[in-house]
């Protein structure tokens, strides 16, 4: 469960993104052996990191604490170091804990940050815990150093595989995050964990009963992903597969570049020769000079798109919240509004009939 998680074998990490790719993309397998954890396809799974070594020796340098002193983190006392490694979260950065630390630190201009919301949006983004210590310097105990610290998280990852096909395992697909600034090396909790992962992962199933596929296999299904969105479809195409569906499936993928950014690029070309992928459309932004992205593909295929969501296709998007959700859904108004002759008020009412019949379902973040 979340609290008691499965310490799962790490089964395979291997990078699945090219050597000139500006991303890095790591496919993990984990074993469920022995876990009772059951998953389907849709669901994703929570992972617990730890913050590196190196990190939390250089949180507790900047702040001029003894690894070894006692801390109370809710009801368990454990040593400051472990707490750092383990309890506390080093790699984000809340308003709460800025506004504290501004009291403690005597830093005026903390807290002036924190009653701008415009600057503390772009500081919040951009700043770690170690950044705040190294910029506004204080000395405090130890306790208090870790009451103002958020508690760490777990991380959601769509699981990309089916247990139909993969029984006692679940893979992942892993956007490793990590970027210079302010003149060291940055990293994302759980993705520059699962990076480097080669023993045990704590994990549990986070149900996800929004993001289903359709019941009867002989239906067709639509699904739209770009990068790492593209994890729940390879879950989804194997389970399809699998369980013997006759139901067409149609992808469209959109990543930076073909050479280096085509996730599961083989695996997508079997289907496709197979027959499992009925129709298969890409978008690589970079591979020319004006860029394309799935939403375009979508509207160039908007006579074929209408005739499946006519004739009972579901629709699945999967990926970015703030960019690729909005303009896939103001593609998919485009379709319906052209192909369909509607209004554009009339095409958001189709829509939001097949999200009501749950015929169209989004997995955003």
């Amino acid at each position: 469960t979340r609290d008691a998680p499965f310490a799962s074998p790490v089964l395979a990490s291997q990078k699945i993104t090219g050597r000139h790719s500006t991303k890095d993309v790591r496919h993990v397998e984990l074993s469920l052996e022995g876990s009772g954890l059951v998953y389907e396809p849709g669901d994703a799974i929570g992972v617990w990191p730890e913050n590196p070594l190196e990190l939390v020796t250089a949180v507790l340098e900047a702040a001029h604490l003894d690894r070894d002193a006692a801390v109370a983190v809710g009801a368990q006392t454990l040593p400051l170091g472990e707490a750092l490694t383990r309890r506390l979260e080093l790699t984000q950065l809340g308003r709460a804990t800025l506004l504290a630390y501004a009291e403690v630190a005597g830093a005026k201009e903390l807290t002036e940050l924190v009653a701008d919301p415009a600057r503390l949006s772009g500081y919040l983004a951009t700043r770690q815990v170690l950044d705040l210590l190294l910029e506004f310097p204080a000395r405090l105990e130890a306790q208090r150093f870790a009451e103002l610290l958020r508690k760490l998280t777990p991380r959601l990852y769509s699981a990309a595989s089916s247990p139909a096909a993969n029984p006692d395992e679940v893979h992942l697909t892993v956007g490793v995050v990590r970027y210079e600034r302010f003149g060291r090396v940055h990293g994302g909790a759980a993705s520059a964990f699962l990076a480097v992962a080669e023993d045990r992962v704590p994990i549990y199933v986070e149900p996800n009963a929004h993001f289903r596929l359709p019941a009867d296999g002989a239906t067709r299904v639509i699904m739209i992903g770009a990068g790492t969105g593209v994890a729940p479809f390879r879950a989804f195409l194997q389970h399809r597969v699998a369980n013997g569906a006759r139901g067409e499936n149609w992808l469209f993928f959109g990543d930076r570049t073909l050479r280096d950014d085509f996730l599961y690029q083989v695996e997508w070309q079997r289907y496709a020769h197979d027959g499992a992928l009925t129709r298969l459309d890409v978008a690589f932004s970079r591979d020319q000079q004006a860029k394309v992205y799935v939403q375009q593909r979508l509207r160039e295929r908007a006579a074929d798109v209408y005739d499946w969501l006519e004739q009972g296709a579901h629709l699945y998007v999967c990926g970015d919240a703030e960019q690729l959700a909005p303009d896939v859904h103001a593609a998919l108004r485009d379709v319906v509004r052209s192909v369909g002759g509607r209004s554009a008020d009339a095409a958001e009412e189709y829509l939001q009939r097949l999200k009501a019949a749950k015929r169209y379902q989004r997995d955003v973040y």
